[in-house]
């Protein structure tokens, strides 16, 4: 049996040897039609409103930190999810106008 951590530069990713030694990382990818839609949500949520911003053109730290002006701009918390930042609150107003003003396609979509 050989040691296959050392070698740096093997592109092993698993054996069953010594198991999982490096993660593969999948790409991310930007999902949408160029339209983001801004929309209240409340179902499964204990009864308390969140407003997800979905089909943003932004992925990985451009997202999350996207998210992180977003929730400053709102005063409150949230977070990314599978692509779609939510935003404790509705802020559905604000935050499609604060879209339109930073270049963005924004609409109100939902209740």
């Amino acid at each position: 049996m050989s040691n296959h951590q050392g070698n740096s530069e093997s592109r092993l990713v698993y054996t069953t040897e010594v198991g999982r030694i490096k993660e593969e990382k999948a790409k991310e990818e930007i999902i949408g039609d160029g339209t983001v839609r801004v929309r209240p949500e409340k179902k499964g949520r204990g009864g308390k409103v969140v407003t997800v911003v979905s089909g943003l053109p932004l992925a990985g730290n451009d997202l999350k930190a996207f998210a992180k002006q977003l929730k400053k701009r709102c005063g409150g918390g949230g977070a990314v999810k599978d692509g779609n930042i939510e935003l404790q609150g509705d802020h559905v107003d604000t935050l499609v106008d604060h879209l339109k003003k930073a270049g963005f396609d924004a609409k109100r979509a939902g209740g």
